[in-house]
């Protein structure tokens, strides 16, 4: 008997050495699934040596509505030209103040972007900072999924008990995970496959490392038959990555551990079968 569990790479796109890293993963059998943020400028160059490996991972949008230069005009949601931070986003949501249309039409920009790089349609659809939970932006890719037969999308919830046994980043994982009610009621209304447990959340800054965090996310506490999803951020730290983002060194060290023995090893221990979304096909979750 094993467990499956989707281990997932998000931010495919941002850097090239984000990009590399995640090739070189998916291509030794450490990850099973990548989620493409579209609309930045290393998703193109990024694609083609992506698709060699198209049979060994779920390729994904990773929606991104925060700290980037969107793909269309947006005046009302990034009016100088750049997307806000999350923490603007959240109260823009959550307040009323999002403009349906915006949202769906750089959703569909992203889409076409992602599209036009691969060749077809994304495999699921994420969001980047969990930003496919918030209210109007769910909905519009619930829109979005329904039109894609046999996407699927993740999402962010998990038993309350299990994050407390656990006890990492408890507060922002819960956060994260009450977020998602909505999207999750829309998803079982309009018949739009999903995980059923989500985990990979932790405090970048923490000093506990991530070898000793990832045994953790792995712990097979639920009940049999579960869709399992783990999120990860691995990459090689190179002068794009930093020019764009803050999280620099703890992609190096998930980069390091995902590609080393130990993990290798974790997962003999443990019985986990790493599985595309397909992997889950027989399991009544």
């Amino acid at each position: 008997m094993t467990t499956p569990i989707l281990l997932c790479a998000d931010d495919y796109g941002l850097a090239p050495g984000v990009n590399a890293a995640i090739r070189e993963l998916i291509a030794a059998g450490r990850l099973t699934a990548t989620s493409v943020m579209s609309l930045c400028p290393f998703w193109s160059e990024g694609a083609a040596p992506l698709r060699e490996l198209a049979d060994k991972a779920d390729v994904g949008l990773h929606f991104t509505l925060t700290d980037q230069a969107p793909l269309g005009a947006m005046p009302r949601l990034a009016r100088d030209g750049r997307l806000p931070p999350l923490g603007r986003l959240m109260g823009m949501a959550y307040t009323g103040r999002l403009d349906p249309v915006e949202i769906r039409d750089e959703l569909a920009r992203q889409l076409d972007a992602f599209a036009a790089a691969w060749g077809g349609p994304p495999a699921y659809i994420d969001g980047h900072q969990h930003v496919h939970q918030l209210p109007t932006v769910r909905d519009a890719v619930a829109d979005a999924l329904s039109a894609l037969p046999g996407a699927y999308v993740r999402l962010c919830g998990e038993p309350a008990g299990a994050v407390l046994r656990r006890g990492v980043a408890v507060p922002k994982t819960l956060l994260i995970g009450g977020l998602g009610g909505g999207l999750a009621r829309l998803a079982r209304a309009r018949g739009i496959p999903a995980n059923s447990r989500f985990a990979g959340v932790y405090d970048f800054a923490t000093a506990t490392p991530f070898a000793e965090l990832l045994p953790r996310f792995l712990e097979a506490d639920g009940a049999p038959g579960e869709r399992r999803l783990v999120m990860v951020h691995p990459g090689i730290p190179d002068e794009d990555l930093r020019r764009v983002d803050s999280l620099v060194e703890p992609r190096r060290a998930e980069y390091e551990h995902l590609k080393g023995p130990a993990f290798a090893g974790l997962l003999e221990r443990r019985g986990i079968r790493l599985t595309r979304f397909a992997g889950f096909a027989n399991i009544r979750a």
